[in-house]
Protein backbone atom coordinates (compact mmCIF):
# COMPACT_ATOMS: atom_id res chain seq x y z
CA UNK A 1 0.00 0.00 0.00
CA UNK A 2 1.71 3.64 -1.03
CA UNK A 3 1.96 5.79 1.68
CA UNK A 4 -0.30 8.47 2.31
CA UNK A 5 1.36 12.01 3.69
CA UNK A 6 -1.20 14.74 5.15
CA UNK A 7 -0.03 17.86 6.90
CA UNK A 8 1.43 19.95 8.02
CA UNK A 9 -1.65 19.65 10.46
CA UNK A 10 -2.95 22.79 10.72
CA UNK A 11 -5.66 24.53 13.73
CA UNK A 12 -8.09 25.39 10.65
CA UNK A 13 -8.55 21.17 9.69
CA UNK A 14 -9.22 20.56 13.47
CA UNK A 15 -12.54 23.33 13.24
CA UNK A 16 -12.94 22.13 10.16
CA UNK A 17 -13.72 18.50 11.48
CA UNK A 18 -15.09 19.55 14.36
CA UNK A 19 -17.59 20.84 12.18
CA UNK A 20 -18.34 18.13 10.51
CA UNK A 21 -18.24 16.03 13.03
CA UNK A 22 -20.20 17.55 15.77
CA UNK A 23 -16.81 17.43 18.03
CA UNK A 24 -16.27 20.98 19.39
CA UNK A 25 -14.01 19.46 22.43
CA UNK A 26 -12.32 22.88 23.54
CA UNK A 27 -8.90 20.55 23.75
CA UNK A 28 -9.09 20.52 19.97
CA UNK A 29 -8.77 24.15 19.82
CA UNK A 30 -8.00 25.94 22.56
CA UNK A 31 -4.61 26.48 23.41
CA UNK A 32 -4.48 26.94 27.14
CA UNK A 33 -7.72 24.72 27.60
CA UNK A 34 -5.50 21.78 26.35
CA UNK A 35 -2.61 22.56 28.40
CA UNK A 36 -4.85 23.13 31.87
CA UNK A 37 -5.95 19.62 31.27
CA UNK A 38 -2.57 18.41 30.88
CA UNK A 39 -2.30 17.48 27.64
CA UNK A 40 0.49 19.76 26.11
CA UNK A 41 -1.81 21.78 23.90
CA UNK A 42 -4.19 21.37 21.35
CA UNK A 43 -3.83 17.96 19.42
CA UNK A 44 -5.48 16.64 16.20
CA UNK A 45 -8.77 14.46 17.30
CA UNK A 46 -8.18 10.75 17.21
CA UNK A 47 -10.84 9.81 14.70
CA UNK A 48 -9.28 12.46 12.38
CA UNK A 49 -6.08 10.97 11.81
CA UNK A 50 -8.36 7.35 11.42
CA UNK A 51 -10.24 9.19 8.85
CA UNK A 52 -6.52 9.33 6.87
CA UNK A 53 -5.72 5.97 7.52
CA UNK A 54 -9.00 4.98 6.10
CA UNK A 55 -8.21 7.37 2.98
CA UNK A 56 -4.82 5.58 2.49
CA UNK A 57 -6.69 2.24 2.17
CA UNK A 58 -9.36 3.16 0.00
CA UNK A 59 -7.19 5.19 -2.50
CA UNK A 60 -5.19 1.61 -2.91
CA UNK A 61 -7.54 -0.92 -2.63
CA UNK A 62 -10.99 1.46 -4.28
CA UNK A 63 -14.10 2.92 -2.79
CA UNK A 64 -16.37 0.42 -1.36
CA UNK A 65 -13.76 -2.06 -0.98
CA UNK A 66 -13.25 -1.80 3.34
CA UNK A 67 -15.02 -4.47 5.11
CA UNK A 68 -14.02 -3.95 8.47
CA UNK A 69 -11.42 -1.17 9.59
CA UNK A 70 -10.00 -1.04 13.58
CA UNK A 71 -7.52 1.27 15.22
CA UNK A 72 -5.90 1.76 18.34
CA UNK A 73 -4.51 5.21 19.06
CA UNK A 74 -1.59 5.45 20.26
CA UNK A 75 -0.68 8.89 20.05
CA UNK A 76 -1.38 12.73 20.09
CA UNK A 77 -1.18 14.29 16.47
CA UNK A 78 0.02 18.10 17.35
CA UNK A 79 -0.24 21.14 15.60
CA UNK A 80 2.46 21.59 12.65
CA UNK A 81 2.81 17.14 12.84
CA UNK A 82 3.24 15.41 9.23
CA UNK A 83 0.89 11.95 9.37
CA UNK A 84 2.08 9.25 7.26
CA UNK A 85 -0.06 6.51 6.87
CA UNK A 86 0.97 3.50 5.52
CA UNK A 87 0.11 -0.60 5.91
CA UNK A 88 0.99 -3.91 4.20
CA UNK A 89 -0.55 -7.35 3.34
CA UNK A 90 -0.53 -9.87 6.01
CA UNK A 91 -2.97 -12.19 4.31
CA UNK A 92 -5.65 -12.77 1.59
CA UNK A 93 -8.03 -15.06 1.79
CA UNK A 94 -10.68 -15.89 -0.58
CA UNK A 95 -14.54 -17.82 0.55
CA UNK A 96 -17.28 -17.96 -2.03
CA UNK A 97 -16.01 -16.44 -4.65
CA UNK A 98 -14.87 -13.17 -2.16
CA UNK A 99 -11.75 -12.66 -2.21
CA UNK A 100 -10.49 -10.54 0.96
CA UNK A 101 -6.63 -8.83 2.11
CA UNK A 102 -6.29 -8.38 5.91
CA UNK A 103 -3.68 -5.28 6.10
CA UNK A 104 -1.45 -4.03 9.00
CA UNK A 105 -2.17 -0.21 8.98
CA UNK A 106 -0.73 2.31 10.86
CA UNK A 107 -0.08 5.84 10.77
CA UNK A 108 3.23 7.51 12.05
CA UNK A 109 4.19 11.59 12.75
CA UNK A 110 7.32 12.92 11.10
CA UNK A 111 9.48 11.70 14.05
CA UNK A 112 8.25 8.21 13.12
CA UNK A 113 6.30 7.91 16.41
CA UNK A 114 3.44 5.62 15.88
CA UNK A 115 0.05 7.42 16.69
CA UNK A 116 -2.41 4.92 15.22
CA UNK A 117 -2.08 1.46 14.69
CA UNK A 118 -4.87 -1.23 13.33
CA UNK A 119 -5.76 -3.87 11.04
CA UNK A 120 -8.51 -3.31 8.01
CA UNK A 121 -9.97 -5.93 5.87
CA UNK A 122 -10.72 -5.01 2.13
CA UNK A 123 -12.53 -6.69 -0.96
CA UNK A 124 -10.42 -7.52 -4.00
CA UNK A 125 -11.17 -7.37 -7.40
CA UNK A 126 -11.82 -10.53 -8.86
CA UNK A 127 -9.68 -12.30 -11.61
CA UNK A 128 -11.38 -13.25 -14.89
CA UNK A 129 -9.57 -15.27 -17.39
Amino acid sequence: MPPLVKGPIQQIQLTRYAGASGDFNPIHQDDEFAKAAGMGGVFAHGMLTMGFVAQAVTDWAGAGSVRKIGVRFTGLVRLKDIVTCRGRVLATSSKDGVHTAELDVWAENQRGEKVVTGRAVVALPSRTA
